[in-house]
């Protein structure tokens, strides 16, 4: 079951996304605002958390456990807003074999500050990063060609 949105277009980048989800523990889907992220996410998930909801922030510093679904994969969404998650989720990899356990989106990149002082992993072998774009004119339909040698 996924939560797959009926207008959602199929993207080039949900093969790599499917097949990230069977290697890595989590995967961390990153780009720029309004190119997709979010709705390629759930394309994949069962479940989701929004951490742009204060309240959601608020019951996640008093525990993971409090936000985080027993559906898998789960997406958290605007993960940047409370950095911690990221060494949670790498943790919660290390404690099973499963794969494709979480999806992690975030179109604000941390400062180094923030990096430094509150992510102390990154996520090698637990965490699969993928860079998204926007949508291309192919993947919209609006032209039939694709460019294969990129």
């Amino acid at each position: 079951m996924s939560l797959k949105n009926k207008e959602y277009k199929e993207r080039l980048v949900d093969k790599k996304v499917s097949d990230y989800l069977s290697v890595f523990g989590a995967v961390s889907i990153e780009g720029p605002k309004w190119c997709g992220k979010t709705w390629t996410a759930l394309n994949h998930a069962n479940s989701a958390v929004y951490l742009d909801e204060e309240e959601v922030r608020e019951k996640a510093k008093l525990s993971l456990n409090l936000i985080l679904n027993d559906e898998r994969p789960e997406l958290i969404d605007e993960w940047n807003l409370f950095p911690e998650i990221w060494d949670a989720v790498r943790r919660k990899c290390d404690k099973t074999n499963e794969k494709g356990n979480y999806i992690l989106t975030c179109s604000t990149k941390l400062t180094d500050n923030e990096q430094r002082e509150k992510i102390h992993h990154s996520g090698a072998g637990r965490i699969g990063r993928i860079h998204m774009h926007t949508m291309s004119l192919y993947e919209s339909g609006d032209s039939t060609r694709y460019d294969f040698n990129k």
